[in-house]
């Protein structure tokens, strides 16, 4: 049943915001009363705390799946992006904005795990794209996985790129795409083309 409950308030949050989802919508939405939900979740912040903590994990479980199937740097990054977008319904930045103003202790500590996380992909990353030549030998990792991290959290932002001129997922092909153009290799640009292309077919 918590695992019921933690699926639909993920799924609630995501798609309509942190804020704007109440205890009375969830409890509509699963056919139960407010107290049942009450008896797993002492009150809405602990909801958010799990229902975040649960997509995290869930998110994290799928990239490493992705990691595992050993595709090469450059279409691993595409795999990637492509999960995320298909299991965060586009993240549209209401609810991440939501959950920063309305819960920002909440938001500090997701943001903190998700770059520990994301820093660690994209190193591993970049270390197999220079041994398999694809990307330069000289980048310094350690920067760029902080570079690559800061820009995903800014495209995020709507002061930045306000919605209604920006598609979220443009952003995050246009940012992925000016990522991979930095650090490929001549041999790495093929690949990348080729991939662009594909996609685009």
């Amino acid at each position: 049943m918590k695992e019921k409950i933690l699926e639909k308030a993920s799924d609630l949050f995501l798609t309509l915001g942190y804020k704007s989802v109440t205890m009375d919508d969830l409890a509509n939405e699963l056919g139960m009363s407010k107290k049942t939900i009450y008896t797993y979740f002492d009150n809405k912040t602990k909801l958010i705390e799990e229902s975040t903590s649960h997509l995290f994990c869930n998110i994290t479980k799928g990239i490493n799946n992705i990691c595992a199937l050993n595709h090469n740097p450059i279409e691993e990054m595409f795999e990637i992006r492509k999960y995320i977008v298909s299991n965060l319904k586009d993240e549209s930045s209401s609810p991440i904005y939501q959950l920063q103003k309305y819960y920002p202790k909440i938001h500090q500590s997701l943001k903190k795990e998700q770059f520990g996380f994301m820093q660690k992909c994209v190193i591993a990353n970049l270390k197999e794209g220079i041994e398999l030549g694809l990307f330069r030998k000289n980048l310094d990792t350690e920067f760029i996985s902080r570079i690559y991290f800061s820009g995903m959290t800014a495209i995020k932002d709507d002061d930045f790129f306000p919605p209604e001129k920006f598609s979220k997922i443009k952003l995050m092909d246009n940012y992925l795409e000016y990522h991979l153009r930095g650090i490929v290799t001549i041999k790495g640009e093929k690949v990348l083309t080729d991939i662009i292309k594909s996609n685009q077919s």
